[in-house]
């Protein structure tokens, strides 16, 4: 995957993942909060590797 789709998908697991957060919240879920914030962290892992990827041309 090339530095841009990674940066994508992070993105899109970042948002899903807040989302995810919230509803937990607001369903009084700590289960499904804990799955917000681990799928949260898998998008900003996905955006750092794109960036490495972008810093070092895609041979990553």
């Amino acid at each position: 995957m090339g530095e841009l789709t990674d940066k994508a998908k992070g993105a899109v697991n970042e948002g899903v993942g807040k989302a995810k957060q919230e509803i937990g919240k607001q369903r009084n879920d700590p289960d499904q909060q804990a799955e917000g914030l681990g799928q949260e962290a898998k998008g900003k892992a996905q955006g750092v590797k794109g960036s490495v990827k972008g810093a070092m041309g895609d041979r990553v």
